[in-house]
């Protein structure tokens, strides 16, 4: 009984110091004077997603001087061509090239996707952002402003959700909000930034190449997570790059939303190994139920429960103003979330396959993807 009330108070004491972190959370301004190098933009493309071309569009409206962006698919059939060359044709302006490229430099598909992309890189800063991803004109500016520093290697963006409609897609951007966000910034409230986001991966050419180019990521899982690491390990800083930027989220089914999430933990499960398998202290409803479950007096039991869903649903309310979510508030997901974090975390203990645009992977003790077969 000792222990669960002690896991409780932990819980709720973890997502307070996250509401306290998440309502201290700001974008500074930029000067728009301040350091602005050439910048060239990888955008590695698969699948036609809802929004793509607002996605990539967003990327190409860029208040900047100088930049370049590089579409990159692995097969010419791919239906996110014709929306690629869409925004290609519209935006006759921007300095855009487009390479369909099916050479694989290992098996992370997306890195070497990115590879690709590189042959065709002008300048001497590269940012790498997934293609569900949408960002402000500003976001350049913001990415170049933390570059001013001659010890900045690499720079990264955090992101919040925004659901693309449908019970698993508002699933996976309450995910983002309300439990992703709020966990990276208390983590950097005990600890540097030595890792990136797909989000946004920012890196000079220079410091790439010192840490073996993207062929040494070629057969990671934690793609984004290493590069920052490697970089760290030269000697130079990751820079939290002041834009919130934005991730669309579409997940057609909650198998769909399960599949990507499980991934996501055996990722994080791969590169953290000891701090993942405590984070179940985060999840305060699981903890909440446990003790009631075991508390004999039941008013204390519904006083647990109770207060859980109170937290919870303090999250998202604050979360909802942080990141700027005007659309409909989902309050009776709060519980259900909490629940499938925990189920999630508990789930990807059980096995180190991942599924993948259409493939399955076996993940080693080292993050390395071994190539299993065809979902």
């Amino acid at each position: 009984m000792i222990f669960l009330s002690f896991y409780l108070c932990a819980a709720g004491s973890y997502v307070l110091l996250a509401v306290w972190c998440l309502l201290a959370l700001r974008e500074r301004p930029i000067d728009p004077k301040a350091f602005c190098p050439a910048i060239t933009l990888l955008k590695p493309i698969h699948g036609l997603e809802p929004g793509l071309r607002e996605n990539l569009q967003s990327f190409c409206r860029q208040d900047y001087p100088v930049y370049q962006v590089v579409f990159g698919l692995t097969d010419g059939d791919d239906p996110a061509l014709a929306v690629v060359r869409a925004v290609i044709a519209d935006m006759p302006e921007v300095d855009i090239a487009l390479t369909i490229n099916p050479r694989a430099i290992g098996s992370n598909r997306k890195i070497s996707n990115v590879a690709n992309c590189e042959l065709l890189a002008k300048h001497a800063l590269l940012v790498v952002a997934d293609s569900d991803m949408r960002v402000p004109p500003s976001y350049l500016r913001r990415v170049a402003s933390v570059f001013s520093d001659p010890q900045v290697g690499a720079g990264t963006c955090l992101y919040r959700g925004t659901s693309s409609g449908g019970l698993a897609s508002a699933l996976g951007a309450a995910f983002i909000n309300e439990w992703f966000l709020p966990s990276v910034l208390v983590a950097l409230k005990f600890q540097k930034l030595h890792f990136c986001f797909g989000a946004t991966m920012a890196v000079t050419r220079d410091a790439l190449h010192a840490i073996g180019g993207f062929q040494r990521l070629a057969n990671e899982l934690a793609d984004d997570y290493l590069l920052g690491d490697l970089v760290t390990k030269l000697g130079k800083r990751v820079a939290l790059i002041p834009c919130l930027v934005e991730n669309v989220v579409n997940e057609t089914s909650l198998g769909s939303l399960l599949r990507h999430e499980l991934r996501w933990a055996r990722t994080v499960r791969t590169v953290q190994p000891l701090g993942y398998s405590l984070s179940f202290i985060t999840y305060v409803m699981p903890a909440a139920l446990v003790f009631a479950a075991d508390e004999a007096n039941s008013a204390l039991a519904a006083a647990a429960v109770c207060g859980a869903i109170g937290l919870r649903t303090l999250m998202h309310v604050v979360a909802r103003r942080v990141v700027g979510d005007s659309g409909r508030a989902h309050y009776g997901l709060v519980v259900w979330r909490d629940l499938l974090c925990f189920g999630v975390w508990a789930l990807s203990f059980f096995s180190r396959n991942v599924e993948w645009q259409g493939y399955v992977f076996r993940v080693d003790k080292q993050g390395q993807m071994a190539l299993k077969g065809k979902t």
